[in-house]
């Protein structure tokens, strides 16, 4: 990998772990200093030391209103400027809905949704004012497939789907790219939901993707010329569907 992100500054929410660990490592080797965001703070002063003095290690709790409304001035007071936002946090409930938690339903909604309409909403003035900016929101293959097994969580992927297309109309004129990466099941904490059986063929089965593999997406994306933007990647393993 070159050198593509030279120069930039992202910021990578759900950074310790998954898919947000990848693509902030792929942002690094491609030359990015990158804000890790995370509320495990042991974690991410592990990756500060792995990593050096390109990492900056943001702990805060992306639910607690206060704390995520100060990403932007912390992140500007930390690197001093915000080139990418790779909005990746989230969480998964999964199962029939009439044997769901309530409150893990409340708390899935917040983070995969709203934290992720309150993180674009408060970078977007700086990105607008700097006439350039990259966004990329993590959803799924559940945001285009009504996956029968999950319906909460592809309801918050579905909107987030909608967010994504809908504010990039808004904001390309002000050199502003938005997109998403909706990958199938990827490796993660994110499957511990699964029920054991189906994940046990999945495995099985070769149908599950690394972080790694959707952090090369990711990478593809940013490097692409101004010109385009690569609004959806929908990525999926070639054995999903057996």
């Amino acid at each position: 990998m070159g050198m593509e992100l030279d120069g930039k500054v992202a910021v990578v929410t759900g950074a310790a772990s998954g898919i947000g660990l990848a693509s902030a490592e792929a942002m690094l080797a491609a030359g990015a200093r990158v804000v890790m965001v995370d509320r495990d703070e042991a974690a991410l002063k592990a990756l500060r030391a792995k990593h050096g003095d390109a990492v900056f290690a943001l702990v805060i709790d992306l639910l607690d209103p206060q704390d995520c409304a100060g990403l932007l001035p912390r992140v500007l007071e930390m690197a001093g400027q915000l080139d990418i936002l790779h909005a990746n946090a989230g969480t998964y409930v999964g199962g029939d809905l009439v044997d769901a938690d309530t409150v893990a339903i409340d708390r899935m909604l917040n983070l995969n949704v709203n934290v992720v309409m309150k993180n674009v909403h408060d970078v977007l003035p700086h990105m607008i004012e700097r006439g350039t900016g990259d966004i990329i929101v993590t959803s799924s293959l559940a945001a285009h497939f009504p996956t029968p097994w999950e319906p909460v969580y592809a309801s918050s992927k579905w909107a987030i789907n909608c967010f994504v297309q809908t504010v990039r109309r808004q904001v390309f004129k002000h050199g502003i790219r938005v997109g998403s990466i909706s990958p199938g099941p990827v490796i993660s904490a994110l499957l511990a939901d699964w029920p054991a059986e189906k994940l046990k063929d999945a495995r099985e089965s070769g149908s599950l993707l690394e972080a790694r593999e959707v952090a090369d997406v990711v990478i593809f994306m940013l490097t692409r010329p101004r010109g385009m933007t690569i609004r959806d990647v929908v990525m999926l393993p070639t054995n999903f569907d057996l």
